[in-house]
């Protein structure tokens, strides 16, 4: 009878753990999220949306811009997650290059600007601690994440866009 009354608990417990979670995440990051959707939405109606769409295709027409420049406006503003909603200004077959450069991006830009990917700081700080440990300095640390953190996105974009065109003309898929 024991037995029974335990697992009852147990299985209780996994969904209110999961309620708990729920909560967590409606009151932190599900307003943050509306409201920044929101913010970017009318600043996008203020602007114009055929003048943003027309910028996001300019600038999407040259692989250095659309793997650099991109991604890092993408995550400063929006930062993790909503960078990624960026990509809704490039054609298909440049979204999962766009997708791949901006989410590679969301570390290394911490160093600077911590508030890009606030959940992930402690890998960073990790590393800082190290250096400092070390007598080095963190800025020069954070200065040269970066600037790895941009050739490595553009590297990548520039890969998977290759990828992705490659594997969608084996299949057939018009992009």
């Amino acid at each position: 009878m024991e037995l029974l009354a335990n697992f009852a608990q147990a299985f209780i417990g996994v969904f209110q753990t999961g309620g708990e979670t729920f909560v967590g995440l409606l009151t932190g990051i599900v307003p943050t999220l509306v409201c920044l959707m929101t913010a970017v939405n009318a600043l996008v109606k203020f602007v114009g949306e055929d003048r943003v769409n027309r910028w996001g295709e300019s600038a999407s027409r040259v692989a250095p811009l659309r793997y650099t420049v991109m991604p890092v406006m993408a995550v400063f503003f929006l930062t993790n997650p909503m960078a990624y909603t960026f990509g809704r200004f490039l054609p298909e077959k440049y979204k999962p290059a766009f997708y791949d450069a901006a989410v590679s991006f969301v570390h290394p830009i911490l160093g600077l600007f911590p508030h890009a990917n606030p959940a992930e700081l402690f890998v960073y700080m990790g590393i800082a601690q190290g250096i400092q440990q070390l007598g080095l300095p963190v800025g020069e640390l954070a200065i040269r994440y970066f600037i790895v953190g941009v050739i490595v996105i553009l590297i990548r974009g520039m890969v998977t866009e290759r990828l992705t065109l490659r594997m969608a003309k084996q299949q057939g898929i018009e992009l």
